[in-house]
C-alpha cells in the first residue's frame, strides 16, 4: 500500500509552486496559534464521475468536525485512493502533517494535503469568529453585459446560457481537446492567450491543485473581475487576493454526519453543505483574524 503519510518526497522548485508554499505558510502560522486536531476520516465517493460535483471531490475531516474538500480526479488519484483505504491509514495523523503533502509531486498526497489545508482553513474561520457569507451568489456579481467578453477556466455549463443570453461573448479555456470547438455564441479553446481581452473571468478552483493559477493569471491581465469558484475553494484567500483574484467562492459543510453518510452511499451531498463567498474588498485579512484568535 502506498505510504500516504509520507510528504514532500519530490517537491518541485518553490517558484513553480509559489502559491502552494504561501498557502502552506498560512497553515503553519495557524498551527502556531495552538494545537490542531488530528485527522478523523477521509470521505471518498463510491465512483468518480467527471461532471458530477458529488463524485469529483473527496473530503478530509478533522477530530473537531472541520471538513475540507479537494478535487480528486488529478491523475490516477481516485483509483489509488480507493485501493489504499486512506481512512484507515490516516486516522489520527496530525492535520498539519497531512497538509504538508500539498507540496508533494505525488497527486494522492497533494490531493489529500490540499483537502487538509482547506479543513484547517475552515476551522480557522470558525475559531476567528469570521462568518462566511452564504447569502451572496458567488456568480451574481459576474453580471454579464451586452458586448462584454467573458472568460471561463473550466466549463461551468449551467452558466453558459445566462452569459450568452445577456449578449456577452464567451470563451472557455479547457484542458480536454475533445471539448474544443465553436458553439452558438461561445467557444472552447486550449489556448490561454485567447483569454487576454476578457474583462471578467470565472475560474475553477482546481487551478489551486494543479499548479496552473499563476499561468491563468498571466493570461487574464485585462480582467477587472476574477472569481475562483468551486468546492475546493475552502482555503484562506489572502494570497489569492494579492495576485488579483477579486472573489473566492467555496463550499462549507454544515452537517458533517449527513455529508459523511451521503458520500458513503454515493448520493448527492449538496443539501449538507452551503456555498459561500469571500469578496476581496470585504475580507478583514489574515492578520486581523489571527489577532482575534490570539486575543481569546
Amino acid at each position: 500500500m502506498t505510504d500516504l503519510r509520507a510528504t514532500n518526497s519530490a517537491v518541485g522548485g518553490k517558484s513553480r509552486r509559489a502559491l502552494a508554499h504561501e498557502l502552506l505558510a498560512r497553515i503553519e502560522a495557524i498551527a502556531a496559534l495552538g494545537p490542531l486536531p488530528a485527522v478523523s476520516a477521509v470521505h471518498l465517493p463510491l465512483a468518480a464521475d467527471e461532471g458530477s460535483r458529488e463524485s469529483e471531490f473527496c473530503g478530509v475531516e478533522l477530530d473537531d468536525g472541520s471538513i475540507g474538500l479537494s478535487f480528486l480526479l488529478l491523475g490516477d488519484t481516485f483509483a489509488r485512493l480507493r485501493g489504499d483505504n486512506p481512512a484507515a491509514a490516516l486516522r489520527g495523523v496530525p492535520a498539519l502533517e497531512l497538509a504538508r503533502g500539498y507540496l508533494d509531486d505525488d497527486p494522492v498526497r497533494r490531493t489529500l494535503g490540499f483537502a487538509a489545508v482547506n479543513a484547517i482553513s475552515q476551522r480557522f474561520f470558525r475559531e476567528a469568529g469570521y462568518a462566511l457569507d452564504t447569502a451572496s451568489d458567488s456568480i451574481g456579481s459576474l453580471d454579464p453585459q451586452p458586448g462584454e467578453r467573458i472568460g471561463m477556466v473550466g466549463l461551468f455549463g449551467p452558466l453558459v446560457p445566462r452569459i450568452v443570453g445577456a449578449g456577452a461573448s464567451l470563451v472557455v479555456l479547457e484542458l480536454q481537446s475533445r471539448l474544443v470547438g465553436e458553439h452558438d455564441g461561445w467557444r472552447v479553446t486550449l489556448e490561454p492567450a485567447e483569454l487576454a481581452d476578457c474583462t471578467k473571468v470565472l475560474c475553477t478552483t482546481t487551478v489551486l491543485l494543479n499548479d496552473t493559477l499563476d499561468a491563468v493569471l498571466a493570461s487574464v491581465r485585462a480582467a477587472r473581475w476574477l472569481a475562483l469558484v468551486g468546492p475546493g475553494g475552502g482555503c484562506v484567500p489572502d494570497d489569492l487576493f494579492a495576485r488579483g483574484v477579486t472573489l473566492l467562492g467555496g463550499t462549507t459543510i454544515v452537517d458533517r454526519a449527513g455529508f459523511a453518510d451521503a458520500v458513503a452511499r454515493g448520493e448527492a451531498w449538496g443539501r449538507f453543505a452551503r456555498k459561500y463567498v469571500i469578496a476581496r474588498d470585504l475580507y478583514p485579512g489574515f492578520g486581523r483574524l489571527t489577532a482575534s484568535i490570539a486575543a481569546r
